[in-house]
């Protein structure tokens, strides 16, 4: 942090030459967990933010705008109305928050190997998670995902997977290659669908996103990459939905709007999502459509991909 007039400032660095800067009312909480860095920091602009290892995970002013981007669109590209979840990371609450919000589902299961995050998120940030740790259909395993996977018989209609970029070689890593996507791929019924954040849009940050979107291709039949504006994340923002049957790119603005009515108990409890919102997303500009024909790496085990 630097100081300046009044106020501390969170400087995060978003590339090796760029970053961006949030004016700090208090720090909730600092510290070190066996696995990360974790700050819930207070901002004059956006309420109390969750930060990792020094970047923004989410803010209280926003994330309905990044939780409903990485699940509703799963969720509604589903054949038929799903009823078992699964949320790989999703320290805050908010992302099985979502989920919760479709009464069909009977269970979400969330597997994030930080027990310490998720017990200062369930703390500190009620914001976010709104109970959701409280639901009788929540369950929560604190393990490495790929060893759950790798060893569980269950089957999911829904898999999401909410992880920060790999920013060093370790275990997260393996969360990011063709053999972790053929696993969840593998753990999803006949008609099932995942979603995942795939970091930054920008223009010169495309590496992680193609890659991820390119590595997908190689797993799932119907792999549909998408992107929205986070605020406080500064950029553009990339997710991915892959799935066995539907293509939510082929859903028109009515027919998500049906869905929607269908599925979730009210569209009033979505802020961000809805038709419009979809066909925009899904609409991806030329050059980022150019920049992942043109992808041509896979990530793998062998050769994972680390986010500078």
């Amino acid at each position: 942090m630097i100081q300046a007039q009044s106020y501390k400032w969170f400087f995060e660095t978003t590339t090796a030459t760029e970053g961006h800067m949030h004016a700090i009312v208090r720090t909730v909480v600092s510290a070190q967990t066996k696995f990360q860095q974790v700050e819930i920091l207070e901002t004059a602009s956006y309420g109390k933010c969750l930060v990792l290892d020094g970047r923004i995970q989410s803010s209280q002013a926003d994330e309905f705008i990044y939780h409903e981007a990485l699940v509703h669109p799963g969720l509604l590209a589903t054949a038929g109305r799903p009823e078992t979840a699964l949320v790989i990371g999703g320290g805050e609450g908010a992302t099985l928050r979502e989920i919760l919000k479709y009464p069909s589902i009977r269970r979400a299961l969330m597997v994030d190997i930080d027990g310490e995050v998720v017990d200062l998120c369930r703390r500190h940030l009620p914001e976010m998670h709104r109970g959701a740790f409280d639901d009788p259909r929540t369950e929560v395993r604190h393990e490495d995902a790929r060893a759950y996977l790798e060893k569980t018989a269950d089957r999911f209609d829904f898999i999401t997977i909410d992880l920060v970029e790999p920013l060093e070689e370790g275990p997260a890593c393996m969360l990011f290659t063709r053999e972790f996507y053929t696993l969840v791929r593998d753990r999803l019924t006949p008609g099932g669908a995942m979603t995942m954040q795939a970091g930054m849009t920008k223009v010169g940050e495309l590496g992680f996103f193609t890659a991820i979107h390119r590595t997908l291709g190689e797993v799932f039949p119907i792999v549909a990459g998408y992107q929205t504006f986070v605020s406080c994340f500064g950029t553009p923002w990339g997710f991915i939905t892959a799935t066995k049957k539907v293509d939510p790119r082929r859903l028109d603005a009515p027919a998500v709007e049906a869905l929607i009515a269908e599925r979730l108990a009210s569209a009033k409890a979505l802020e961000y999502w809805d038709g419009l919102t979809h066909q925009h997303a899904f609409g991806l500009p030329k050059h980022l459509r150019a920049a992942i024909d043109a992808q041509t790496r896979i990530v793998t085990d062998a050769h994972p991909l680390i986010v500078a």
